[in-house]
């Protein structure tokens, strides 16, 4: 009876997910965020708290956003119409193949392909405004396949002309076809993407306006018939640099730096602290800004608790017992371990629209932390919210280490006594 109620509420979480990420003939998806916070909304109530949980672990990780339903290619001749689905790119190189077809009575010049470098939440182009909102789409640049960039969100763009002979056996003259290749990778604020045709290679550089937004490349067909698309995407990441053509995007230069260096999370978990061993009575003490993208409240830094052969987070042997965001929502990363969490908020907070802002502008943190044997009891407040919680190891750990880590965030002055 028990397994067979656990598989219900499983079926339950994953069907109202799928109900809520899949296309309808009355609306189209809806985006991942606002998922996220129905499934944190209706924990305990409507689904179960153990298994929601687990689902929006699973969101957090599912950054590509396969879990949700894709859309098909489309064609056609103007922009933003005729355009595919995106693809995400990377450190690891993207490798595109197409060919073009014109329409008829328009000049050549006119009849190329181009790619829509953007971000959304679900990787698809979504250019009227009524879509904006919900997938925060957010459109950096259009680079024609002849290496003409226009586009407002970037910092700024450089096409170079290679000195290479291009090496592509086009179709033949009677189809009327041409054929492109692309190839595109991306790392932290700039991203390079080289184009093949019949009579040249070029380079783009984008120096792209932030780290943290995702960049999706989806093919336009402009006044043209694009087909036979290929893509293909390395499974290692490329040694290739790419040339600097604007200043690294910094939030901690500057900044004061105390007994561990300072971190920027671009996104989920992209970076953290080296552990501190966990002593009978110790503070933390830090200062935090969430990224000028961040836009929910869980875009804030994590305090994990762990253990692992060298002390860092995602070492050899890493176990999490504890994962606890500012905001007071927390993760049971392993099934020998006991957390219980307690969060209060006290008069002075001025509710989560606030709490947001003021992260955004920075706010000083102090973390105490207690030892006693195999528990360990953590407290802090910020901003009117008390966290207190503790965490009860059930098996033999020698060394136990807390970090800092986070979501669209930067964590400077780290002090520990």
């Amino acid at each position: 009876m028990l397994v067979r109620q656990a598989i219900a509420r499983i079926i339950a979480v994953a069907d109202a997910y799928d109900a809520m990420t899949s296309n309808r003939s009355y609306r189209t998806s809806i985006p991942q965020h606002i998922v996220k916070e129905e499934l944190l909304k209706n924990c305990g109530t409507q689904f179960d708290p153990v298994f929601s949980r687990i689902m929006v672990q699973m969101v957090d990780h599912d950054t590509d956003y396969k879990m949700q339903e894709a859309s098909e290619a489309v064609q056609g001749n103007t922009v933003h119409h005729g355009v595919t689905d995106g693809w995400l790119i990377t450190d690891t190189v993207t490798r595109m193949q197409m060919c073009s077809y014109p329409d008829d009575g328009l000049p050549a010049e006119e009849t190329l392909p181009s790619l829509i470098a953007y971000d959304s939440l679900d990787g698809r182009i979504h250019p009227g405004q009524e879509n904006n909102r919900d997938m925060l789409y957010f459109e950096y640049a259009r680079i024609r396949l002849d290496g003409q960039v226009t586009g407002e969100n970037i910092r700024k763009s450089e096409t170079r002309t290679l000195d290479i002979k291009p090496s592509l056996e086009q179709p033949g003259p009677e189809t009327g076809s041409a054929l492109f290749r692309v190839e595109a990778i991306r790392r932290r604020d700039h991203a390079l993407i080289r184009m093949t045709s019949a009579d040249r290679v070029q380079e783009v550089i984008l120096a792209l306006p932030d780290n943290t937004r995702f960049l999706y490349l989806a093919i336009c067909a402009e006044h043209c018939e694009v087909h036979n698309i290929y893509v293909k995407r390395d499974d290692m990441a490329s040694a290739e640099q790419i040339p600097r053509i604007a200043e690294e995007i910094s939030f901690i230069d500057g900044c004061p730096e105390g007994d561990l260096p300072n971190i920027v999370v671009d996104a989920w978990r992209t970076a953290a602290t080296d552990g501190v061993p966990i002593t009978d009575d110790m503070e933390i003490s830090f200062h935090s800004m969430s990224l000028p993208t961040a836009r929910t409240i869980w875009h804030c830094p994590f305090i994990s608790i762990f253990s692992s052969q060298d002390g860092k987070v995602n070492g050899p042997d890493f176990r999490e017992y504890m994962l606890l965001r500012l905001d007071g929502e927390s993760w049971e990363s392993d099934e020998h371990v006991e957390n219980k969490v307690q969060v209060d908020l006290t008069g002075t907070f001025a509710g989560w629209n606030n709490w947001k802002d003021r992260n955004k502008e920075g706010i000083d943190c102090t973390v105490t932390i207690r030892k006693e044997k195999n528990r360990i009891s953590m407290h802090t407040e910020n901003l009117g919210v008390v966290l207190d919680s503790t965490t009860t190891i059930l098996d033999a750990i020698k060394d136990v280490y807390i970090a800092l880590t986070g979501d669209q965030c930067a964590i400077t002055n780290i002090r520990i006594k």
